[in-house]
């Protein structure tokens, strides 16, 4: 009978050493040797991940760099309101998602740095669904949210600043099926490009900004001709184009926003086209408005 209890005793300290919680926790002070409880938290996002279940959370109790993580299952990653949760990283990609394709997730109150050689600041590069929300993403040699997926998603960043990388602000492509992307309330500025839809996506811009691009702010362009961006109450100021239109027949589509202080063309097109609803403003752009169709025929 003790026999027994001894074994049945090791059993369940197995399993529960084992077992996943559903919210683990990170901390300035914590270690990866701990369970990632409250009172016993970790101390970076990768030493939590695999202590946190499938559909869970991974909750940031103050201030910290918590380190670069790939991320490989449905899973919410918070920094917190009010405090700075980082991910500082050097020659390599801050966090990378890789899930599976019906998992959903959400990165919520961080601060990516790569502080002027990291690679990319975010990586999609598979799940079903990715959400920014209140991120800081900035100092990346390439982009700072590079969607780069081989099957159907979406993605959405709401409440956040893309700012000085070295490539893109926010890319979006896939080599099958369609990315479906949503921009509202954001910032993306001094980047290369500002955003940028690529093969086979779909890219909405809401009431948010876009500026100071050594290229062009906005850019649609497909070697496939089936990329489309549509743009609303968004300003597109001093960069170098305001828009692109192509190469490849991509299309953009513009209502309500304000194209103005651009240093080339307010509108650019290399073969596809900036359709235009009538109710935007260009203004003292360097050469000119550019380019613009009605979206609607017969009007101005």
């Amino acid at each position: 009978m003790r026999v027994t209890k001894i074994l049945t005793f090791v059993l369940l300290a197995a399993t529960f050493a084992g077992a996943q919680a559903s919210r683990t926790w990170v901390s300035g002070t914590g270690d990866d040797a701990n369970p990632c409880s409250r009172t016993a938290p970790c101390k970076t996002f990768a030493g939590a991940i695999s202590k946190t279940a499938a559909g869970g959370e991974i909750d940031a109790l103050d201030p910290g760099g918590f380190g670069a993580v790939t991320i490989t299952k449905g899973m919410t990653i918070d920094g917190g309101g009010g405090q700075v949760a980082s991910v500082l990283v050097s020659g390599t990609n801050g966090i990378v998602v890789q899930a599976g394709p019906s998992d959903v997730v959400i990165l919520r109150n961080l601060r990516i740095n790569g502080i002027g050689s990291g690679l990319n600041g975010i990586r999609f590069l598979s799940g079903k669904d990715l959400n920014l929300e209140n991120c800081y993403i900035f100092g990346f040699t390439q982009n700072g949210i590079d969607i780069a997926l081989s099957a159907s998603a979406s993605a959405h960043v709401l409440n956040t600043v893309v700012k000085n990388n070295g490539g893109v602000g926010i890319r979006a492509t896939t080599t099958v099926g369609q990315v479906q992307v949503g921009i509202d309330h954001s910032w993306v500025l001094v980047d290369n490009v500002g955003v940028e839809a690529a093969d086979h996506s779909r890219v909405v811009i809401n009431r948010s900004f876009i500026q100071h691009a050594a290229s062009n702010g906005v850019q649609a362009d497909s070697s496939s001709g089936d990329s489309v961006m549509t743009i609303d109450h968004t300003d597109i100021s001093y960069n170098s184009n305001g828009t692109l239109a192509g190469p490849g027949g991509a299309n953009i589509f513009l209502a309500d926003n304000k194209i103005a202080f651009n240093s080339n063309v307010g509108a650019n097109v290399t073969g596809g086209v900036n359709f235009t609803y009538g109710t935007n403003r260009l203004h003292n752009n360097g050469f000119g408005s550019g380019s613009l169709t009605p979206a609607v025929p017969g009007q101005q």
